[in-house]
């Protein structure tokens, strides 16, 4: 693996990499506040959602909104170049380079923002949807906003200073929530989550200014740029890729199958996105600083890396199953019988939504280890097989198509091609079954017992309650073995 230099020397520093005791607590520390964090916003937002499908936005408005957030993202991911990564990654004060990614972080999304918006226009005719051209334009503001806003948070990410995050996000849900609801409700469609996302924005960026006091500082240095971009873009470039593949389906859907398909597509993507986004998006805000202070040794990088993977599967397992088995009860409970027609995907992106944290999880060890050259391989092999078979799966078979094609591309090709850039990194089979194996029995006896028991008493309310509590329950007996490896007890083998 080749060694983490600063960018403004030509040898690696010796690093403040603080004992292991020490970064265990950090870790654990950060990884709780983070894990509230998420899941208090996420809460949040699921209520928000509930509101606004029932009472304000049609299938035809989330579609367009789905897009308009899809073209966002996938911007998000190349507008600072890769750079503000090296601000978690690199050792040394990373304020001395920190006003050269923030010049390079702002110039590229300034230039990207301009690309757009001539381009929208352009972008929302070949996406069969011409009415999200504004949205576009007003929603991908929120690009300029973050190629300023990732200096002063990476350095937040880096100091494992996630109560201080949470508390910034609080203030963008806050507020881009309130704008969002006010204006939804007087007509404005998704147009209200465009204002709503950017006034958040621009709430989050204060937080972060005031909660890392003198990031937001301007500064060139060619030397330190040449670096941080041979270390930022090929980054830009796997991260690029990966959002390619969680939002090519938007525009396969949207294109082929019309908004009102695609709302009920990207409701059904959300809710699969659930245990993503409360879990594994916890787990992100610390893994890649986690791991970065373990790369030096494959041992270790391998055992916390096992062990952060049996966490994250043993807590997503049980929410999968709940939700893919009771789609249709679930989605008509939470939503409204006018969106059933979504619980249909529901099963299979469940099953696509597990197979995601895995791989960014992956993701972020492989980045941490310097395996930057197999990450875009395996992303853009990732991409390559996916663009065909969901075209054809939603050609034959609409938006289930569409989401079995997600599973077959997963199972058959992205899961091998991630365990070898594993095995390169020096992470074997062995320790990723290890974390696997008890939850993935528990998950198999727990979809046993939700079929039986929705069989046996139907999909009413009460027996919506009833099936999901025996369920969860036999899921808990049966994974009680690995509760010693999940919570870090000494073996003999990593004693």
């Amino acid at each position: 693996m080749d060694s983490v230099r600063t960018p403004d020397s030509g040898t690696a520093e010796p690093s403040d990499t603080p004992a292991p005791p020490a970064l265990g607590r950090k870790v654990v520390t950060a990884a709780r506040w983070s894990l509230i964090n998420t899941v208090v916003m996420r809460l949040g937002n699921f209520a928000t959602g509930i509101l606004l499908a029932r009472f304000a936005l049609g299938p035809a408005e989330w579609g367009v909104y789905g897009l308009a957030q899809t073209v966002l993202l996938v911007l998000l991911s190349a507008n600072e170049l890769g750079v503000g990564l090296a601000l978690v990654r690199w050792d040394g004060d990373p304020r001395r380079f920190a006003p050269t990614v923030l010049t390079l972080g702002a110039a590229s999304s300034g230039l990207l923002y301009a690309a757009i918006f001539f381009a929208a226009p352009t972008v929302a005719g070949l996406l069969d949807s011409p009415g999200a051209s504004g949205v576009l334009r007003v929603m991908c503001l929120c690009l300029v906003i973050d190629g300023v806003a990732q200096v002063p948070a990476g350095i937040l990410t880096r100091e494992f200073a996630q109560g201080r995050r949470m508390l910034i996000d609080a203030l963008n849900f806050v507020l881009s929530t309130a704008v969002t609801l006010v204006l939804a409700f007087a007509g404005w469609g998704a147009m209200s989550f465009a204002w709503g996302a950017v006034a958040g924005n621009v709430a989050a960026l204060a937080g972060c200014a005031l909660a890392a006091p003198g990031a937001l500082r301007f500064g060139w240095d060619p030397r330190q740029a040449r670096a941080l971009l041979k270390f930022g873009l090929p980054l830009a470039g796997a991260s690029l890729l990966a959002l390619a593949v969680v939002n090519v389906d938007t525009m396969v859907v949207g294109s082929s199958l019309g908004q009102t398909a695609l709302g009920f597509y990207v409701l059904a993507f959300n809710m699969s996105g659930w245990p993503v986004r409360i879990i594994s998006e916890a787990a992100r805000r610390v893994s890649f600083a986690g791991f970065s202070r373990l790369a030096d040794s494959p041992q270790a990088l391998a055992q916390g890396f096992s062990r952060a993977l049996g966490v994250l599967v043993t807590g997503t397992v049980p929410l999968c199953v709940l939700l893919g088995g009771l789609a249709a009860p679930v989605v008509h409970l939470v939503y409204g019988s006018t969106w059933v027609p979504a619980a249909a995907a529901l099963p299979w992106l469940m099953a696509v939504g597990l197979v995601r944290i895995g791989c960014e999880l992956a993701y972020d060890c492989l980045v941490a280890a310097g395996q930057r050259r197999s990450l875009i391989l395996v992303q853009g092999l990732w991409v390559l097989a996916l663009v065909p078979v969901l075209v054809v799966g939603a050609r034959l078979g609409g938006i289930v198509g569409v989401s079995q094609g997600h599973v077959v591309v997963a199972a058959a090709l992205v899961v091998p091609a991630f365990l070898y850039a594993l095995g390169r990194a020096g992470i074997g089979l062995a320790p990723i079954a290890r974390a696997c194996a008890w939850p993935f029995f528990a998950g198999a006896v727990m979809t046993l017992v939700l079929l039986t028991a929705k069989w046996l008493l139907g999909d009413g309310t009460p027996a919506l309650l009833v099936t999901g509590a025996a369920a969860l329950a036999c899921y808990a007996v049966c994974v009680l073995p690995s509760r010693r490896f999940l919570l870090g007890s000494r073996t003999p083998e990593t004693a």
